[in-house]
């Protein structure tokens, strides 16, 4: 390197034959392998997609309307308590009950005491007395600015006031505190990640889409649920995992390793359904599905939630992990493939540990409720873990962690095949005028630092006599030369 001798760069420079070669190479084997197995999964999903028909379901909403009934909103202006006497409809408001819960209100008892919530409703009029249930009163109570939905009785035929409440409390409004903090984790996620968040968040619309229109009206039609969760679950990871991320051979890597994570999920919720016969008997929501149709099989749907609850985890583990093959491999191209594997390791047994816990916390916070029981109840740890109210979670955990874990080594040794499969070898991919191109100082952003050798510093604060511009060594200009190899 001369003292009056200078390196330049275009601002866009052009990939060496070795580059390209090297990712042609890379994404034909891996084509070779998805594209097969992403047309097979469309196929069975074309095959088994719902009818939509609702034939032989027999629904009674909970939300649908009697006659004369109907269901406002409005805000509370005061609480009061008082005798429950006070709440007047109509004997044959009180025979409508409330829709579709198959009950009748039944007078108050006489010297009891009752919440209600003078409430102005949103379509206008004066406020009217909104009784409050027990339970809510109770457990979170109401409050002047709450915004609620009421049953409203008192327009129901042949009202004569013998004791039914004339309105009704039903739930809280919460659409502004829902929309609020959606638009603030959009934003957050936006500014931290920008587009790569914002086409996430677009995936994650996409995923929904394929749930509720795939997913969903399958297991009401009784199709197979292993069979869907699998196929629908595969869907799902293709669109988000390349929408994400790109079409890339590490996100090609981490789709592999996250299909064999799903299908060892699938396997061990599959065994552990029917091993530990888990029915779902115990659940309210389960036995309302159970009287709805023949064709719904509560086992199928705790098999398919089995499935579905550890896509998010997975998708996160094998992403990192095929990552951190590449950010090896481009660091030092010349080590060999054990070198490789045991280095990328070491990552994934830290991101097993802390996403481990992730599972397992997740859970334990759903089922704080029956936690609090359990406590009170004083049961023996073994039978509570065991029982009907628990053991549908700590099966979930225990498979969700099960295939979680296999992923990870599954995933770094795809990725390291693919890597060494690539014929790519430490100096291959050279800079400098013997190569016809200019040295690679591109950053990702594609800007270059202009640098020169007799400015005595080089790009990303390496020292002159460090760094080479030649690519020689396995200096920052070599390694970006070899990261262009494998990505995109």
């Amino acid at each position: 390197m001369g003292a009056g001798h200078s390196h330049s760069h275009t601002d866009d420079v052009e990939p060496t034959p070795q580059t390209l070669a090297a990712r042609k190479k890379a994404n034909w084997i891996l084509a070779a392998i998805l594209i097969p197995l992403t047309l097979l999964t469309l196929a069975a999903m074309a095959f088994m997609w719902p009818s939509g028909s609702k034939e032989g379901i027999t629904l009674a909403s909970p939300y649908a309307a009697a006659p004369g009934v109907t269901f406002d909103t409005g805000k509370i202006q005061r609480v009061v308590v008082g005798s429950c006497s006070d709440a007047q409809a109509g004997g044959d408001a009180a025979a409508q009950g409330t829709p579709g819960s198959g009950t009748t209100p039944q007078p108050p008892n006489e010297g009891s005491q009752c919440t209600f919530a003078y409430t102005e409703p949103d379509k206008g009029g004066n406020p009217v007395k909104v009784v409050i249930n027990p339970d809510i009163a109770k457990s979170h109570g109401v409050k002047p600015g709450d915004n609620i939905r009421y049953l409203n009785l008192s327009k129901v035929q042949g009202a004569d006031g013998q004791g039914a409440p004339a309105y009704v409390f039903v739930d809280f409004v919460r659409t502004l505190p829902i929309i609020f903090l959606a638009v603030l984790y959009a934003v957050v996620v936006i500014a931290v990640a920008r587009w790569r968040g914002l086409r996430a968040l677009i995936g994650l619309v996409g995923a929904y889409v394929v749930l509720v229109s795939f997913m969903l009206p399958g297991l009401v039609e009784g199709k197979p649920p292993l069979l869907l969760a699998l196929v629908g679950s595969t869907v799902i990871m293709i669109g988000v995992l390349y929408f994400a991320h790109g079409f890339s051979a590490r996100t090609s890597t981490a789709l592999l390793g996250t299909m064999f994570g799903l299908a060892i999920t699938a396997l061990l919720a599959a065994w552990a359904t029917d091993a530990a016969n888990l029915a779902g008997v115990g659940s309210h929501d389960a036995a309302t599905l159970t009287n709805m149709s023949d064709n719904i099989s509560i086992s199928g749907i705790i098999l398919c939630g089995l499935i579905i609850s550890g896509l998010g985890v997975l998708n996160d583990v094998t992403i990192t992990q095929s990552s951190a093959v590449w950010e090896l491999w481009e660091l030092a191209p010349e080590t060999s493939a054990r070198q490789l594997f045991t280095s990328a390791m070491r990552i994934g047994r830290d991101h097993i540990a802390s996403t481990v816990y992730t599972i397992a916390f997740a859970y334990a916070g759903a089922a704080l409720p029956i936690l609090i029981l359990v406590m009170l109840y004083e049961r023996p740890l073994g039978d509570a873990l065991t029982s009907a109210e628990l053991s549908e979670e700590v099966i979930r955990t225990l498979v969700g962690s099960v295939g979680l874990v296999l992923a990870v080594p599954v995933t770094t040794l795809i990725a390291v095949l693919v890597v060494k499969a690539t014929g790519i070898k430490g100096g291959a991919v050279k800079g400098g005028e013997s190569a016809g191109i200019e040295p690679d100082w591109v950053g990702s952003d594609g800007g270059g630092s202009g640098w020169s050798e007799s400015d005595g510093i080089a790009p990303d604060g390496f020292a002159a006599d460090e760094f080479e511009p030649d690519g020689a060594g396995a200096g920052p200009a070599t390694r970006r030369g070899r990261r262009a190899a494998l990505r995109g």
